[in-house]
């Protein structure tokens, strides 16, 4: 369609341009017959008519002229004029006009014109051959016919190439995605060098790729990780109950293995719960009843419950709150928590003897809430990690403090809910300070 189209405004071109060319000429020979016609106007009529026939004979380019007095009273005629004599239109003025006709069977483009020579009137007929034109135009479209299937058949070719050679890096795109599954996640696509839309294409998937890969490898961490705390507390409770049913035992050794499994049992419902709501906070099913809270009630009801914590250790809990309330848009429930897991963090890794603090106070229009403990601090390798799921710093440790290294993650994710920020500072045998700044209601 796009060669079609091409011919056909070429052909229109061509045929206008003949148009313009054969009009122009016409009126050329028009020019010259009336300047011919104000030099010798004044002569007698013979002279003039020699001048005439004189300036037809210069005329090699097939062109012919005819002149009329003002009684139509023909003063020369080129002798193709007088063997045809077409019908002319009548000249009523003195702007020139056109028309086409046959003198002899060969196509004219005569040119009309009335003009004022020495007070008297002529009418001038000039006309030009258009059949070298014509000839021109048949050529041209004859080169047309025999181009155009050449033309059609060549762009299909280098169309099919082409698009073989533009679509070869999608093809190589599309056969390394195919590839790519669980088994090999970090595998990532070729980028192409040019800076185009395909280079973009091909950041992208494997920018999703890595988000891809990051999630699974967490998934499949959290997976084993979850199977490998609740295996154990599983295997606690049933060889307990094994042993204790191997033999009649006292009604005391009954007692004590049934405190064992219900301690264990009670860890084990701690774990499933943490776990259930990370897994529904990850599926967006965890909603929050959001309204203006009083931090500072809530900060000292967190003190009260971790100082009951503290007693059997003798780990001394302080709080400091300020005069007048600070007020958050929060969950209650979630505040709550967020709260207790970081003060129970606080005395599970503070030694019996030690203190921790919880304080709250405003800046500028956040909340600013620090737990502080003198226990055993973090190792700086260790700080960056604290917050991932089940990452605990010291296996061994977590073991005796009990603990499936979720609390902190919960923290964090309770912290971002409220558009907050969580952060921890450490010394290892120091203590360390956890600090989560909250936005503060405005107008509470």
């Amino acid at each position: 369609m796009s060669f079609v189209a091409f011919f056909w405004i070429s052909d229109l071109g061509f045929r206008r341009s003949i148009e313009t060319t054969v009009d122009d000429a016409s009126q050329t020979n028009l020019e010259t017959i009336r300047r011919l016609l104000a030099r010798s106007a004044g002569q007698n009529e013979g002279n003039l008519r020699k001048e005439l026939r004189d300036l037809s004979e210069l005329w090699a380019n097939g062109a012919l002229f005819e002149v009329a007095d003002e009684n139509g009273n023909w003063i020369y005629r080129s002798p193709r004029f007088t063997l045809s004599s077409p019908p002319v239109p009548v000249v009523r003025d003195s702007s020139i006009s056109f028309f086409t006709t046959n003198l002899d069977w060969l196509q004219y483009r005569i040119a009309l014109q009335k003009v004022q020579a020495a007070h008297k009137t002529y009418e001038i007929h000039a006309a030009v051959p258009t059949e070298p034109f014509d000839q021109a135009l048949d050529h041209f479209r004859l080169i047309e016919q025999e181009a155009l299937p050449l033309l059609v058949l060549l762009a299909s070719v280098l169309g099919y190439w082409l698009s073989g050679w533009s679509l070869a890096p999608v093809k190589r795109i599309i056969e390394t995605a195919e590839s790519i599954g669980a088994q090999n996640l970090s595998r990532r696509l070729d980028v192409p060098r040019p800076r185009d839309e395909l280079r973009r294409l091909s950041q992208t998937l494997n920018a999703m790729l890595e988000r891809i890969e990051t999630s699974f490898k967490k998934i499949t961490q959290f997976t084993g990780d979850a199977s490998h705390d609740l295996r154990t507390p599983v295997a606690v409770m049933r060889t307990t109950a094994e042993i204790a049913l191997r033999r009649t035992r006292t009604a005391l050794e009954y007692r004590d293995a049934l405190s064992k499994i219900l301690s264990t049992s009670i860890e084990t419902s701690d774990l499933l719960e943490n776990l259930l709501t990370l897994a529904r906070a990850d599926a967006g099913a965890l909603g929050l009843d959001m309204h203006p809270v009083n931090l500072s009630s809530h900060v000292r009801k967190a003190q009260e419950c971790a100082a009951l914590l503290s007693a059997d250790k003798n780990v001394d809990v302080t709080v400091e709150t300020p005069s007048s309330p600070v007020w958050v848009v929060a969950d209650p429930i979630a505040i709550d928590r967020l709260l207790l897991i970081l003060l129970d963090n606080a005395v599970k890794y503070t030694p019996s003897g030690g203190r921790c603090e919880i304080a709250l106070f405003q800046s500028d229009k956040q909340a600013q809430i620090s737990v502080r403990d003198s226990g055993i601090g973090i190792a700086q390798r260790d700080i960056k990690n604290i917050f991932d799921r089940f990452y605990r710093a010291d296996r061994v440790r977590s073991k005796k403090t009990g603990g499936a290294g979720l609390g902190l993650a919960i923290a964090r994710w309770i912290t971002d809910l409220h558009g907050g920020v969580i952060a921890v500072e450490s010394t290892p045998g120091a203590g360390s300070t956890f600090r989560v700044s909250l936005p503060v209601a405005q107008n509470a």
